[in-house]
């Protein structure tokens, strides 16, 4: 198997419970500023993360209904179009929502390697987390999956 690009697929379907009173339902942790009010969000800091042509596709966004708007808002504000916004009427966590997507991203008859991730992570290591991205690729190309933890 040889991978070409990679398709990422970002979760951003969260509730805001977790850093309130920061974050609340109607504006979840993943599209706050939180270093300052001039920094990315942890939603477009993870959009930029795989926003490389060479190697990544253009996303596929899973949301909640609700969270549309903020999402489609927040990719025009750092100049990224999604491959696709996949909308989630009601939020059933995290397997529904990868399994949703790899059906979408099989729909013409492709077999494209997903990379999974949370809207909500900081990752301030980059080259690391390049570093360990192309060893995963090669597990991959020989056919396994991979996790990162």
């Amino acid at each position: 198997m040889y991978i070409d690009k990679i398709l990422p697929v970002i979760l951003s379907g969260g509730s805001g419970s977790r850093l309130w009173p920061l974050s609340r339902s109607s504006y979840p942790k993943q599209y706050l500023q939180i270093k300052n009010k001039k920094s990315l969000t942890f939603f477009q800091e993870t959009i930029r993360r795989i926003s490389d042509n060479q190697n990544f596709e253009s996303p596929f966004v899973i949301c909640n209904e609700e969270d549309r708007f903020v999402v489609a808002e927040q990719l025009r504000n750092i100049d990224i179009k999604a491959k696709s916004i996949l909308l989630e009427p009601i939020g059933r966590n995290t397997a529904p929502a990868i399994t949703i997507a790899a059906i979408k991203a099989m729909e013409n008859g492709e077999d494209p390697l997903l990379l999974v991730l949370p809207s909500d992570h900081l990752i301030n290591d980059l080259k690391k987390f390049q570093i360990v991205l192309k060893q995963a690729i090669k597990y991959c190309e020989e056919g396994k999956l991979v996790t990162f933890g």
